[in-house]
């Protein structure tokens, strides 16, 4: 069991099983939602339990994704493909330990200019 949750406590989560290695996202949407780039895991709905959904404020940030921020804190917690079984949560809000470690970047095409990445991990362009 992996739990989480925002800043402030307000949005917490369980997750059962072994969490997905996750990716990082460099595109300009999560760059921006994020502040710098967005490091998720993808986990299917069914194994996600979430406590405190009236304190999520979703923003629809394109006809196919939605993204979850505590309507407190300001925390960015989840990437919501809403017509896929899966939903991703950010690493950052998992307790440690993870048991996991990042597998890719995505999106370098959109990488912002103010830093490198030389963790030797595959660098997709999309």
């Amino acid at each position: 069991m992996h739990k989480g949750s925002c800043l402030c406590g307000a949005v917490t989560f369980e997750v059962e099983g072994q969490l997905k290695a996750p990716d990082a996202c460099h595109c300009s949407i999560c760059r921006k939602i994020s502040g710098h780039y967005w490091v998720s895991t993808d986990l299917p709905r069914s194994a996600v339990i979430i406590r405190g959904e009236e304190k999520i404020v979703w923003y629809r940030s394109s006809e196919k994704v939605r993204r979850g921020f505590c309507s407190v804190c300001g925390s960015a917690l989840f990437f919501d493909p809403v017509h896929r079984d899966w939903i991703a949560i950010a690493m950052g809000a998992f307790e440690s330990p993870t048991g996991t470690h990042l597998q890719k970047h995505i999106f370098m095409a959109d990488k912002g200019d103010y830093y490198e990445i030389a963790d030797g991990l595959p660098q997709n362009a999309r």
